[in-house]
């Protein structure tokens, strides 16, 4: 049984803790869970370096309804799977359909809730893709031409792809 859910195929590098003393691994509770604005995520590592974590964070940096409905996420495994399993399809397909639009050079592989891809003429893109509401990611500082966009629903998926087919 997997410790904690991800996009990723490949296993969590939780597994790696009992040998890396000094490792932590952070997870967030945003797409997989569906709780992207209570701004939660987690920790994992000894009980050392916790211990060290413990003595530097705030006091309440989680509020009572994020711990609440954090918790309520991490039992409902059933409802998380299946958001995962969607996210990982629509990854896919999203892959698929972005790779045959003419003003994509690159699709980079991922195995997170995003791809970063490389455009023709990325600001174009940016920019037209804003005009129009759709929020993606500038990334051309640091990998030239690339934006990353977010995974999203099937129909918020085929808004994209048909926009960026446009411009």
């Amino acid at each position: 049984m997997r410790h904690i859910l991800n996009f990723s195929s490949s296993e969590s590098a939780i597994s790696l803790l009992n040998e890396l003393p000094n490792l932590v691994v952070l997870n967030t509770l945003s797409k997989a869970y569906g709780l992207a604005g209570l701004r939660l995520g987690m920790a994992f590592a000894s009980k050392e370096v916790i211990a060290v974590m413990n003595k530097i964070k705030p006091p309440y940096n989680v509020n009572s309804i994020s711990q609440i409905e954090g918790l309520k996420a991490l039992k409902n495994t059933k409802k998380s799977l299946s958001q995962i399993d969607l996210l990982k399809s629509e990854r896919t397909l999203l892959t698929k359909a972005l790779s045959a639009i003419p003003s994509v050079i690159k699709v980079y592989p991922s195995e997170a809730n995003f791809l970063l891809i490389e455009f023709d003429q990325s600001d174009k893109i940016f920019g037209s893709l804003k005009s129009k509401g759709i929020i993606v990611r500038n990334r051309t500082k640091e990998v030239k031409n690339c934006l990353r966009i977010t995974v999203g629903t099937p129909e918020q998926n085929r808004i994209l792809i048909n926009a960026i087919k446009e411009i």
